[in-house]
């Protein structure tokens, strides 16, 4: 069974920098996509980011490109999401979420597709 525990969330400056980190267990998908999602008060989740395959193409959603960056550690099963030049929008719960089929360009950020999600970290951008 999957199981995702994300870690990091904080409150930060507007302007700051945060990396999420994300500890994967019980993953055993030959192919699979892990992505980050978040969720604001009241407002629907949206996809961040995700690695579409395991040697697939990252997807970044435009509100964060050249700001967040996706990556990876296969050898300790964990998935980050560095985060800089933070605005208040970033504010959010966020999600490292992982499913057993690729995603490609068209549907990677429709939350219903990913069938294993973790709790949520809190990321709130302040001054």
């Amino acid at each position: 069974q999957v199981q995702l525990m994300e870690s990091g969330g904080a409150l930060v400056q507007p302007g700051g920098s945060l990396r999420l980190s994300c500890e994967v267990s019980g993953n055993s998908y030959h192919d699979y996509a892990v992505a980050w999602f978040r969720q604001a008060p009241g407002r629907e989740r949206e996809g961040v980011v995700c690695m579409g395959s395991t040697d697939g193409p990252t997807y970044y959603a435009d509100f964060v490109l050249g700001r967040f960056t996706l990556s990876m550690d296969n050898s300790k099963n964990m998935v980050y999401l560095q985060m800089n030049n933070l605005t208040p929008e970033d504010t959010a719960v966020y999600y490292c979420v992982l499913d057993g089929f690729s995603r490609n360009g068209y549907d990677w950020d429709d939350a219903d597709q990913y069938d294993h999600w973790g709790q949520g970290t809190q990321v709130t951008v302040s001054s």
